[in-house]
């Protein structure tokens, strides 16, 4: 108890007036109860219960029962304008009534998954690349798919109008202590990435929650809207979320052996083949809406075909050149639409798949392989991931190590989830259609 004593002392101190405490549905949208200062013990050392069955991929209604536990080590002091008092942030652990953690706890998976290193003494750090749009809204305010400004890649002001809003999310970021590492404008008009500095994967996913809010709120308050949604608009470049990641053992980077080719070691390159063994039935998680499909095109750098390379941004996987302490690996294909404790989870267990089974790597392809014909890409023995969200349902259940990283409960919701919203999506009559069969047929 003495550590929510402490942490008790420390609200008195701080002079918080409200508890945020937040975690995540099985789609990554973000849930929040508000406590007041009147409740704070009580929450430290109990914690809240809440009714599962209002929350997609918890509980049915006959047994909706549970609890949301404060993570003390997740203490974040906010800075918002627009809130009455200070505000404290704490992400929380799910708890059946019995006190058994929630198996379908996004969090949860992750932790699991974390821990198998943790018994080894060693960390799995994350540090991931996010990009987004900044849209105009309309005259009631109303966000639009109108891009902020004109500019290209890495442009600045008077081309990149949001400059000045970056520059504020930087601070704000900085304000709670996640040193992001750089902030510049991407590719296509309107859009923006921001790289996060690394850390462990659990808190990693725990502060994209509060990175992505303070992109939005940011935004928002200089008139404008962001986004993460993958594609917004047909023609241009999507969002992606490149993940770079890597695992030490104390000071030592377990992905660096000079005495190796490429300097990748052993366990790196079977983490590798892991990686690209299984990640044809990840799909659905690490790029997990309808919309995902459309980013992921030829002809926009977005990754497609199952392959990795040193230097080629055409692979699904990269590995930037770095010191030796920073040799790492960059997954391009997911995206930041889904819920990143189950994405971080996905990506590990291959990994630790390939590891455990020492899984061997292809060679790397350094070609283009966005200008290489189909014929070429097979010669290569390069397969392309999934074209859709219904053939990426198809692969995650084709792919037997998916269900054992996730639980046979989260498996099991989200299939379940995914198939809902595939079948809404092909139901549904679009304005292209309208427009392309309407007076032919």
């Amino acid at each position: 108890m003495q550590d929510e004593e402490s942490f008790i002392e420390k609200l008195k101190k701080d002079s918080v007036e409200f508890l945020q405490l937040q975690f995540t549905d099985i789609m990554g949208s973000v849930k929040s109860l508000t406590i007041p200062k009147n409740r704070f013990e009580d929450v430290i050392y109990n914690g809240i219960m809440f009714d599962g069955s209002s929350i997609k991929g918890y509980k049915e209604i006959e047994n909706s029962d549970m609890k949301a536990v404060p993570e003390l080590s997740s203490y974040t002091i906010l800075s918002n304008d627009n809130y009455a008092g200070k505000t404290v942030r704490f992400v929380c652990k799910i708890f059946n009534p019995d006190g058994t953690r929630f198996e379908g706890d996004p969090r949860y998976i992750l932790e699991r998954q974390v821990d198998r290193l943790k018994k080894e003494n060693k960390t799995y750090y994350l540090g991931p690349e996010l990009e987004y749009f900044i849209f105009q809204m309309d005259e009631d305010g109303n966000p639009t798919i109108v891009p902020s400004d004109d500019g290209g890649y890495f442009d600045r002001e008077p081309l990149d109008k949001s400059f000045t809003v970056k520059q504020e999310i930087i601070q704000k970021l900085e304000a709670v202590n996640y040193f992001p590492e750089a902030s510049h404008h991407e590719v296509a008009a309107g859009q923006h990435e921001i790289d996060v500095k690394f850390t462990d994967a659990v808190s990693m996913a725990d502060r994209l929650i509060i990175i992505k809010s303070i992109v939005k709120e940011t935004a928002n308050k200089y008139g404008y809207y962001a986004t993460f949604m993958p594609k917004p608009i047909m023609g241009i470049n999507g969002n992606g979320m490149h993940v770079h990641q890597s695992i030490f053992s104390g000071d030592e980077n377990l992905f660096y052996d000079d005495r190796n080719k490429y300097e990748l070691s052993d366990y790196a390159m079977h983490y590798l083949g892991g990686v690209l063994s299984n990640v044809h039935g990840a799909s659905p998680i690490l790029a997990s809406t309808v919309n995902s499909y459309k980013r992921l095109i030829p002809g926009y750098e977005a990754p497609v075909y199952i392959s990795w390379a040193n230097k080629n941004r055409s692979a699904l996987v990269r590995i930037p050149y770095a010191s030796p302490k920073g040799k790492r690996m960059e997954l391009r294909y997911p995206d930041s639409a889904g819920n990143q404790y189950i994405q971080f989870a996905t990506i590990l267990g291959m990994g630790l798949e390939g590891i455990e089974n020492k899984m061997e790597a292809p060679e790397p392809m350094e070609k283009n392989i966005f200008n290489m014909s189909y014929e070429e890409r097979i010669k290569s023995g390069i397969k392309s991931m999934p074209g859709s969200l219904g053939q990426a349902i198809i692969a995650m259940k084709e792919n037997t190590l998916m269900k054992k990283i996730l639980g046979e409960f989260m498996y099991n919701e989200f299939i379940k989830v995914k198939e809902e919203e595939w079948e809404n999506f092909r139901s549904h009559v679009t304005d292209w259609e309208i427009e392309k069969y309407l007076d032919i047929y």
